[in-house]
């Protein structure tokens, strides 16, 4: 029996977990996948959006400012990688200059702060790769980047380190009232879970969850973003967060850099009827390929080691939906988190846990019992020789590389997977300290980091996946 469950293990169910592991709380968090941040938080721009492209009053709006103003100190407490580098969202043509006015005119409104437009030399100054049909940009220094991996994991491991649970490979397939008023959840392994409130935050099958108990339904729209990632050797064709002035389908396509160093060109915007259409199509890619140099010239796509798509939880009404239900008091929708929702997740957390709080009377913890920090494995690509050399005559495992494209060790892993939370699949290694990341996408490294997952958590390698139940590597052993 809970006093919450909370249906989803993304940023926002994590940053609701998070926060509601300050009060006095019996909390769960069920993900239908083998690990946290395996749905759009692992598959998106990573940007730290300023706030400009919101409808001035809307709940997106608000919490997208005052997620970007929250997520600063977030990373500096929880040890996950962000950069301020700020965006420029550019104007191609002098017939498009009011575009730029009106996003200049709504973020000052919404609270931005420091925006401006600037003029072509300033531009060039400030991103020497700009194309040559670029007359003038918006310049938002409050935006930045995130590893979205880092923010996601770091959420689910303060959370948990707190005392919240998390429950992996349990997709809800029913949720009704019990007899006493409490809430029943059953998942598709047959578990039956009690608890006095939900939180719905299941991303693109959020709108399945909430129609599971209310009368006045939803609808998500799974909106695909396709996606070009370049090696390392392009991360610094541009500075900052290129964006092209934005429709009614999102924010266009981008140029990048990333916090790991690589380049970013996407994503393009298709809506689709399957939640897990996660495919790339050639005309897909050909589009971020084709529209990219709109804004940036000579993108170097000779470079691209990996393609992917995520999907965006869009509603028509182009809005966050939080709030408990009318019709079903004691359930908290934190549906439709498009863009920017993982700017806004540090808002979001609070905003709902306060729901929470209010729903079930819950009090503080007594002061001094909520742990507020978090220590993530260190990253050796961000560490100077020396500090490597420490830590391998420390621990000798540091100096066994395992991953040679980020220079990952097998103390590192190690780390991954004996962690709370900590890895079971190839992906939650690579999530965590990006081994299998680099220019040969694991080519090189997955047989190792295969054994050592099969030797810490004791499996045999037919056990081992690339991301849960159903994506085994190997399917037996060959005659010698």
């Amino acid at each position: 029996m809970y006093d919450v469950v909370i249906i989803g293990a993304g940023v926002s169910g994590c940053a609701v977990a998070r926060e509601l592991s300050k009060l006095d709380v019996h909390a769960c968090v069920i993900e239908r996948e083998e690990d946290v941040c395996c749905g759009t938080s692992k598959a998106n721009s990573a940007i730290v959006h300023a706030g400009f492209d919101a409808q001035t009053g809307t709940l997106m709006a608000k919490l997208n400012v005052e997620g970007n103003e929250l997520m600063w100190q977030l990373a500096q407490d929880l040890d996950f990688k962000v950069s301020k580098c700020g965006s420029l969202v550019v104007c191609t043509d002098e017939e498009s200059m009011p575009g730029l006015q009106t996003l200049l005119e709504r973020g000052i409104a919404n609270g931005v702060p420091d925006l401006r437009i600037i003029d072509r030399e300033e531009l060039v100054r400030m991103e020497p790769n700009i194309s040559d049909a670029s007359v003038a940009a918006l310049w938002a220094p409050s935006a930045g980047i995130v590893d979205p991996f880092g923010l996601n994991i770091a959420l689910a491991e303060n959370a948990a380190q707190n005392g919240v649970e998390f429950r992996f490979n349990a997709q809800v397939t029913d949720i009704r009232r019990g007899e006493d008023g409490n809430w029943v959840i059953r998942t598709a392994s047959g578990d039956e879970l009690r608890t006095r409130c939900v939180v719905n935050a299941a991303g693109v099958f959020a709108d399945a969850i909430h129609n599971m108990v209310s009368e006045d339904k939803i609808k998500i729209i799974p909106r695909k973003g396709e996606y070009l990632l370049l090696d390392t050797t392009a991360g610094d064709h541009v500075r900052h967060t290129v964006f092209m002035l934005p429709t009614k389908m999102g924010k266009g396509i981008l140029v990048s850099p990333t916090v790991h160093g690589n380049l970013l060109v996407g994503p393009t915007a298709s809506d689709v009827d399957d939640p897990e259409s996660t495919d790339t199509t050639p005309q897909g890619l050909e589009e971020v390929a084709t529209k990219c140099a709109l804004t940036v010239a000579n993108v170097p796509l000779r470079e691209v080691i990996t393609s992917f798509a995520g999907l965006r939880a869009h509603q028509e009404g182009h809005e966050f939906l939080i709030g408990e239900l009318k019709d079903a008091p004691g359930f908290v929708d934190c549906a439709a988190i498009e863009s920017p929702g993982l700017t806004s997740c540090p808002a979001i957390g609070r905003m709902v846990a306060n729901i929470v709080q209010e729903i079930l009377s819950l009090d503080e913890r007594p002061a001094g019992t909520w742990v507020s920090t978090r220590k993530g494995i260190p990253l050796l690509e961000d560490e100077p020789l020396e500090k490597w050399a420490q830590l391998a005559r420390e621990d000798p495992s540091y100096g066994n590389v395992v991953c040679r494209c980020r220079h990952v060790t097998e103390a590192q892993i190690v780390a991954a997977i004996n962690r709370p939370l900590g890895a079971r699949s190839l992906d939650g290694v690579k999530r965590r300290v990006t081994a299998g990341m680099g220019r040969c996408q694991g080519g090189f490294c997955s047989p190792k980091v295969m054994e050592i997952l099969e030797r810490e958590l004791n499996m045999a390698p037919t056990e081992v996946t690339k991301c849960g139940p159903g994506s085994e590597l190997l399917t037996g052993e060959g005659d010698e």
